[in-house]
């Protein structure tokens, strides 16, 4: 047994293809793997009653292991940091325990990857990802026992230019749906979902996404982030108040207004959203974000992320292992 470190980042969630039960299949998420802000999980031999956030160890019956949460990611606000936490957790603890487990084997029984593949696949191996999706007829209007489902699997993954960069913006207000409140809240958003702006994402991806992916072009791959995460709002309506939550309307349109913005989005959510730049543009629509939180007498946080292209970092240190 050794001591071991996992780091790994954030992710944005940009929206479903579909959520109308009328289809063959139903969500299929699109996201990006960014860089900051940065999560640090630690795990050590440990004897006796040991520390176990988010209850990993026990879920997969690890013991004599103790975890730590050395450096977290704001919680509920949009960027994932519940599926990248506990699998973080979960990989460094059986590294630790000598047993390493697959975090898309082990992400349902943690409650994980139900209906989104994204933070899965991003803490595999980053990138931009489509995913496949669930079979429509494998909803159920109750919640589903953990374990009980699998990951949907990757569709598309790319890598996106080193320049390119995405302005958060993370205003101090009420945090994002979670847990329970999320699980009532999303098949009530599914039940009463119509098709239409599953087909007009689905021209989106087709027609402009994937195209400026493979481009490289930055202009017009704001502009279909944008667009999804327009027509993702209006299944959200209800629930959320409006196309975005209501407070971050305001903010939403100052960063699209910024020189060099090329395309906003809430990501799930949120009250995380996103500007869509590049690195020479990055720094002043960050100061425009900025002033857009001070004018809408909002206090917040605005980070400058890159894509991030690899996976969850894991680093054995045996000078470390000391048992407690």
């Amino acid at each position: 047994m050794t001591a071991v470190t996992v780091e790994t980042g954030p992710r944005l969630h940009v929206g479903f293809r579909n959520l109308a039960l009328g289809g063959e299949r139903l969500y299929g998420a699109v996201g990006i793997a960014i860089d900051r802000p940065r999560l640090r999980v630690s795990a050590r031999p440990a004897a006796g009653a040991t520390a176990d956030p988010l209850g990993v160890c026990a879920a997969l019956g690890i013991d004599g292991v103790a975890t730590a949460i050395e450096r977290p990611l704001p919680m509920h606000v949009g960027l994932g940091s519940g599926t990248q936490t506990a699998l973080a957790l979960a990989t460094a603890a059986s590294h630790a325990a000598g047993a390493p487990v697959d975090a898309r084997a082990v992400a349902p029984q943690l409650g994980r990857g139900g209906r989104s593949g994204i933070g899965v696949a991003a803490f595999e191996a980053g990138g931009f990802i489509i995913d496949a999706g669930q079979p429509t007829d494998a909803f159920t209007a109750t919640v589903p026992p953990s374990g009980s489902w699998e990951v949907p699997a990757v569709a598309h993954r790319a890598t996106l230019p080193a320049t390119w960069r995405f302005v958060l913006v993370r205003p101090t207000v009420r945090p994002g749906r979670s847990g329970a409140d999320e699980e009532t809240a999303m098949r009530a958003v599914v039940e009463a979902a119509d098709a239409a702006p599953a087909a007009a994402i689905d021209a989106v991806i087709d027609e402009q996404l994937l195209p400026a992916v493979d481009a490289g072009d930055l202009h017009s791959f704001g502009a279909a982030l944008a667009a999804i995460d327009r027509h993702n709002g209006r299944w959200y309506t209800d629930a959320q108040g409006g196309t975005h939550r209501g407070v971050l309307d305001g903010l939403i349109d100052a960063l699209a207004a910024a020189p060099g913005c090329v395309g906003t989005g809430q990501s799930s959510w949120g009250p995380t959203i996103y500007g869509v730049t590049d690195q020479t543009a990055a720094p002043a629509v960050a100061a425009a974000a900025e002033a857009a939180l001070a004018d809408c007498d909002l206090a917040g946080t605005v980070t400058v992320a890159a894509p991030r292209e690899a996976g969850a970092r894991c680093v054995a240190d045996a000078a470390r292992a000391e048992r407690v």
